[in-house]
Parts: C-alpha cells; structure tokens; sequence
C-alpha cells in the first residue's frame, strides 16, 4: 500500500515513520511512504503556498493550485483516496481506518493556517477527516496518527492479525462501540492492589464475561457517547 503525504513540512515525518509499526510495515514491503513537499508544485519565485481568505478574517489559507498539481503528479492508483485533514472533517475512526485499508494509495493533505481552499475538498478530496473536536497546529500529527491507524488493517503489518479484531472499536457493524476491557499482567499483587481472581481462574467461560462486563463498565465511565445507538 502507498501512502502519500503533502506538507509544507517535510523534515517532521524523518521521525515518525521510522518507527513502530510503519518502519516494520515499511521493512517488510507492506507499506511505502512518501512524503512531498507542498512548495515543490509552486510557479512563483517565493514558492508561495498559502494567501489571505476572501471576505476578510484572521489566518491564511492554502492556495488550491499547488495542492491540485501536488496530488495529480503523484496519484498512481485509479482508487487512490484522497484525505485533506481538518478540524472542520467528519471524525476519523477505526470504521474509517479500515474503508482507507481498502485503497490501494491514500494521499494525505495536510492542512495549516486557516485550513485548505474549499475547491480542494470539493472537488480533489474523497475525505475530508478529523482527528478529534480540538485545534492542533497542522495536519501533520494527524497525518501520522491515521497513516498509523490504516496500517494496522494491511494483511502481514501486525503480527496477530486476529489482535486487531478485539482492539476498541473494532466492530463497525455493532450497535454501539465499546473500549476495549482492562488489561492487567504480573504480579498479580502490587502494592495491595490485586488482579481480579476470576483472570486466574483458569475459568475462560468466566474470563470472557468479566471481560464483556468490564469492557461496558469501561465504556460507560469513559466514553458513555459510545453507548448511544446508532441510527
């Protein structure tokens, strides 16, 4: 799989991807980045990339024209998904992630400033994605956390595939969507505060039930938004 990614930062990514799960996925020939620097697809002098917005307001906007030729010069595949990050985008979650594992190319666009031209989104974007209802300086984290999220869904990246179907979230036919139930290892005392018996008991009926339980405790204490029925 292919994944692509536009930035006027390029230098950010040297880090991130050279760990975890994308270096391993990235060794193994599962997964290729490539990161491309948004200034490269500028016709003026200055490589100018962004402009004030039309009706006023503070911040600068991304200019649609480098963006445009940034993604037509790079894009291979004809069922390439085309994300433009921002706070503005629909959530991004685990159903999401694996609709994304289905691509054979996933180009990512990352927004800054006041966000991105609309054209981009209306007529070059496939998804226009968010992280999270709060305000980070640029997509490029965004970027590395779903390039990271996809990548689990790819056949060979982690090692238990079947770990992934039990992860939090995991289930996007469900009715509702639960966080995954604690987890707990040796020593079964520490500091006074004990494992719960019934995870050794032995008792894998037993096991599974308190897992299911906890994991709707879990969910009601945490994220009770999830509890709510979907339509």
């Amino acid at each position: 799989m292919l994944f692509d990614v536009i930035t006027i930062f390029p230098e950010f990514f040297k880090g991130p991807f050279d760990y975890g799960i994308i270096r391993r996925a990235r060794e193994k020939g599962l997964v290729e980045t490539r990161v491309h620097d948004l200034r490269e697809h500028t016709t003026d002098r200055h490589r100018t990339v962004d402009d004030r917005p039309f009706g006023g307001g503070e911040g600068m906007v991304l200019k649609p024209e480098p963006i445009f030729k940034a993604v037509e010069s790079i894009r291979q595949a004809g069922n390439a998904e085309v994300v433009a990050l921002s706070a503005a985008g629909r959530p991004f979650n685990q159903a999401e992630a694996l609709r994304l594992a289905k691509a054979q190319q996933v180009i990512v666009i990352c927004g800054r400033y006041e966000g991105v031209d609309e054209r981009v989104v209306d007529h070059l974007a496939t998804a226009e994605l968010s992280i999270g209802d709060y305000i980070i300086s640029g997509g490029e984290i965004a970027a590395v956390v779903i390039i990271d999220a996809v990548s689990r869904y790819i056949p060979g990246v982690v090692g238990k595939e079947e770990s992934i179907l039990r992860d939090s979230f995991s289930d996007p036919e469900a009715l509702t969507s639960m966080v995954e139930h604690p987890h707990y290892t040796r020593p079964a005392d520490f500091r006074g505060w004990k494992v719960p018996e019934v995870l050794i008991s032995g008792d894998h009926e037993a096991v599974k039930k308190w897992r299911a339980e906890a994991s709707v405790r879990k969910t009601t204490r945490n994220r009770p938004d999830l509890l709510t029925q979907k339509e």
